[in-house]
C-alpha cells in the first residue's frame, strides 16, 4: 500500500524512509527536506556514520511502546540473556504490586503482563514455544498480540509515574495544568497517546532498561559543526540490568530509538565492526589464543565479535562492543597458525565499518 512506511531501510535513505515501498527511496523526501531544512540532510549524513540502518515503526500513536517493544524482544532473540531475562521479570513483578497498591483491580492489566512475559519466555530458544525471529516481526505486526504488549508497558509507565508522583508532579502541571492522576488517565493509559520525556523516564526506571532517543530536528549546531544531539535515560540506581552494573556514565543503551518530531523509530547503531579477519587453522590454545589478542590490540581491535568454526576458523574483530569472546572455546592444541588478511578478494567481504544486522532485518513495506 502506497501510505504504508518502509519498515527497513539503510540509514543513507533515511531522508525518504516514510514514503511508499519504493526501492530507491533516497530521491523523494531528501529533494522534500531539502527545501524545507537543508540542515536535516547534514544531519542525516552524521546519523549514516553511526547508524547502519532503521527500522519504521507505525505512526499511531503508539509508536515509542512499539520501538521499545520490538527493540528489546529482539536484543533478547538475538543475545539469548537468560540473566536479563530474570532480571526484567523480577521488575515486571515490581510493578504488578506498584500498580496493586494504586488500587488497580488485577483483571484490568494482568492478561496485558501475562502476555509480554509470554513473549519474554518465547524468544529465549530452546522452549517448546520458542519462536524466530519471523516469527517475532509477525507478532509486532499483530494488533492483537502487539496492542496488548503496548497496553502492558502504558500500564507499567503510569504506575511508575504515579507511584513517583512527587518527582513527575512538577512536569506535569508545568505542561497539562492537571493533576498526576488525571495525566495518567488521559496521556498515558489510553492507546494512541503519544509519548514525551516523561513516559520514557518513567518505564526506562520502572523496567531497568537504558533507552537512547536519538533526536533529529532544525536545531542548529554551534560553531558551524553538524552534529545530532542524544538523551540517554538511564534507569535510576538499582534498576539496570545486571550486564551493565556499573555507574551510569558507562552505561551503554542497547535500545536506540531515532525521534522526529512528533514519531520514533529504531536505530541500529553502527559499531564499527571492520571486516579485517583473523584466520586460524587448528586448534588455539590459551599461548595462541594470547597472541591473536595481541594481534588483535596491534590492529585497533578490542575484542572478538564472532567465531565460526570452518575448516579454518574466520574471527570477525569489533571495535567496541562484543557478546562474549568465543575463540576460548576452541580445544587446547600445540599448533596454531593465525594470518591477518587485507586482500577483499580472498575474504570476499566489504571493507568498513559495518554492523552485523539482525536476521529479523529485512526490506518490507509494513512497519511494526
Amino acid at each position: 500500500m502506497q501510505n504504508e512506511e518502509q519498515l527497513t531501510c539503510r540509514i543513507e535513505d533515511l531522508a525518504n524512509c516514510c514514503g511508499g515501498v519504493d526501492d530507491d527511496i533516497m530521491q523523494k523526501q531528501s529533494t522534500e527536506y531539502q527545501s524545507a531544512s537543508p540542515i536535516l540532510l547534514e544531519k542525516i549524513k552524521v546519523l549514516g556514520d553511526k547508524y547502519v540502518a532503521i527500522r519504521r515503526t507505525r505512526g499511531d500513536g503508539n509508536c515509542f511502546f512499539r520501538s521499545f517493544m520490538f527493540s528489546y524482544l529482539e536484543h533478547i532473540l538475538e543475545t539469548q540473556d537468560g540473566a536479563e531475562v530474570d532480571r526484567i521479570k523480577l521488575n515486571v513483578e515490581e510493578c504488578r504490586k506498584t500498580l496493586q497498591s494504586l488500587g488497580y483491580v488485577d483483571f484490568t492489566f494482568e492478561d496485558f503482563f501475562a502476555l509480554f512475559l509470554e513473549q519474554l519466555d518465547d524468544v529465549l530458544q530452546g522452549n517448546e514455544n520458542s519462536i524466530s525471529h519471523e516469527e517475532l516481526l509477525n507478532r509486532s505486526r499483530d494488533q492483537s498480540v502487539s496492542d496488548y504488549v503496548v497496553m502492558f508497558f502504558r500500564f507499567v509507565t503510569t504506575g511508575e509515574i504515579r507511584k513517583r508522583s512527587q518527582f513527575f508532579e512538577p512536569f506535569i502541571f508545568g505542561l497539562t495544568n492537571t493533576t498526576v492522576e488525571q495525566f495518567c488517565k488521559s496521556s498515558v493509559e489510553p492507546m494512541g497517546e503519544e509519548s514525551d520525556h516523561m513516559h520514557i523516564t518513567a518505564l526506562s526506571d520502572a523496567l531497568g532498561v537504558p533507552i537512547r532517543v536519538v533526536y533529529l530536528d532544525r536545531s542548529s549546531c554551534d560553531a558551524g559543526v553538524v552534529s545530532v544531539n542524544h538523551h540517554d535515560f538511564v534507569p535510576a540506581p538499582g534498576n539496570p540490568p545486571s550486564a551493565t552494573s556499573a555507574s551510569s556514565e558507562s552505561i551503554n543503551p542497547f535500545i536506540t530509538l531515532l525521534y522526529r518530531p512528533g514519531h520514533y523509530d529504531i536505530l541500529y547503531p553502527n559499531y564499527g565492526t571492520w571486516n579485517t579477519c583473523v584466520y586460524v587453522v587448528g586448534w588455539v590454545d590459551g599461548t595462541s589464543f594470547m597472541l591473536l589478542s595481541l594481534t588483535c590490540i596491534y590492529y585497533g581491535m578490542q575484542t572478538i565479535k564472532e567465531v565460526r568454526v570452518m575448516e579454518a576458523v574466520k574471527i570477525n574483530l569489533n571495535h567496541e562492543e562484543t557478546q562474549g569472546c568465543k575463540a576460548k572455546a576452541l580445544a587446547s592444541s600445540v599448533f596454531v597458525l593465525y594470518i591477518v588478511i587485507n586482500v577483499q578478494m580472498l575474504l570476499n567481504c566489504e571493507w568498513g565499518p559495518k554492523c552485523r544486522l539482525p536476521e529479523s532485518f529485512r526490506q518490507s513495506s509494513v512497519p511494526i
